[in-house]
């Protein structure tokens, strides 16, 4: 059995058993926050469970190493969709200890997608028609720098609202311990 037959097939019992019962909730999150993370397979039930949420109460963001690299790109405007159409009013990001992304090297992963059939003529014509690869593809120095560059540009983004609380949190991925490295009340008691 592959792993699409047994998650069919486990989904089946699933719905049949009515286990999802216990998860019934609305798409509105209660507790009114955004939280942007990384996709690293630790935090699936990690991130949840270390910041006491249950399902319903807060919308959770995946991507690589919680950045959001594109200002007007998917991330971001899911960070939107969720303040000014889903009633979140507070953001999270959450970077976390030993993340992939802060080894990344651009260029080995263009060597990878080499060895898997990607053409070099394929980069070469990206690389010449005004994409970086390069650059999209790198990863940061730290996370403590990844998770404030990711709070900058949801701070700084045009379309965001004013008054709207950014947090940045770094989750250690063995032993689930929060460190706050941006505290989005005291910004905006600045404002």
């Amino acid at each position: 059995m592959n792993n699409i037959q047994e998650i069919l097939a486990y989904n089946k019992s699933f719905v049949e058993t009515k286990e999802y019962e216990k998860y019934t909730a609305g798409k509105f999150p209660t507790k009114k926050m955004a939280i942007i993370t990384c996709m690293d397979t630790r935090l699936v039930e990690l991130l949840p469970k270390a910041m006491n949420l249950k399902n319903g109460e807060v919308k959770i963001l995946k991507t690589a190493g919680a950045i959001i690299s594109q200002p007007f790109g998917s991330v971001m405007r899911s960070v939107l969709v969720a303040i000014y159409e889903l009633g979140a009013d507070e953001v999270v990001v959450v970077g976390h200890t030993e993340c992939g992304m802060a080894s990344l090297q651009a260029d080995t992963m263009i060597g990878h997608m080499v060895d898997r059939g990607v053409s070099k003529e394929v980069i070469n014509a990206l690389d010449n028609s005004g994409i970086n690869l390069h650059n999209w593809l790198r990863g940061f120095n730290s996370v403590d720098e990844g998770v404030k560059h990711t709070v900058g540009v949801i701070k700084n983004h045009p379309l965001f609202p004013q008054g709207v609380p950014v947090h940045g949190m770094i989750i250690d991925s063995s032993t689930g311990q929060l460190e706050l490295v941006v505290e989005g009340y005291e910004q905006q008691a600045s404002l």
